[in-house]
């Protein structure tokens, strides 16, 4: 039996995977956490076969509580699950230590199988960032230059798509504005273009950032 912790920020969620994997005899639901910080501290306590780590969780990232939970507990698989489809993401799950990622457009049946594969000591990539990943294989000088975007980067092109402005991200990041703006400009520089009407189109046109 495969015994699994869930880490998410979002009770329903929690409770929904519990409800669904308890019901396979394959595997266990032994504890759910709601913050990154309790999802390391109780992998070091409890030391669960695989850990489901949501991305968007405090006090730190779920990328960053991969990383401590690597440190605390080698034998844990864990997979990444996040409302994100940027291949990005996925590349700093897996440098981080993750053995899977899953968007939470993924299916049930697919989610059975990410944990069926990390628990066999093999990777996971859900078809969705797969299909992705092909797509960026035709052009891999983008694929360098996003991977070379912080997670910060990461959070602020997507508020950018959506169309917040710099004093809109200060607000929502709590970041002053002059921080916002550093960070913009480092993120031209780093995909190499000239301003942020370029930047707009960039990620309109690419499949890496959509």
């Amino acid at each position: 039996m495969i015994h699994i912790l869930i880490a998410d920020d979002h009770k329903l969620i929690r409770e929904t995977w519990t409800y669904i994997l308890n019901r396979n005899p394959r595997f266990k639901v032994i504890g759910c956490c709601s913050n990154s910080e309790e999802s390391v501290r109780m992998t070091e306590e409890m030391k669960p076969d695989v850990v489901l780590m949501d991305i968007n969780m405090g006090p730190f990232s779920g990328i960053e509580a991969t990383r401590r939970i690597r440190e605390v507990s080698p034998s844990t698989r864990i997979i990444g699950v996040t409302m994100h489809s940027q291949p990005a993401y996925a590349n700093k799950m897996l440098q981080q230590g993750a053995s899977g990622y899953v968007t939470k457009n993924s299916s049930k049946e697919e989610m059975v199988n990410a944990i069926m594969e990390v628990s066999r000591g093999n990777k996971f990539i859900c078809s969705e960032i797969r299909e992705l990943l092909s797509e960026a294989t035709a052009n891999r000088d983008a694929v360098s230059a996003i991977n070379k975007l912080t997670e910060r980067e990461m959070e602020i092109i997507n508020l950018v798509r959506h169309g917040s402005s710099s004093k809109d991200i200060s607000l929502k990041l709590e970041i002053s504005i002059k921080t916002v703006e550093v960070h913009r400009h480092n993120i031209l520089k780093k995909l190499k273009l000239k301003n942020a009407a370029s930047l707009i189109h960039y990620m309109n046109t690419s499949s890496l950032l959509a």
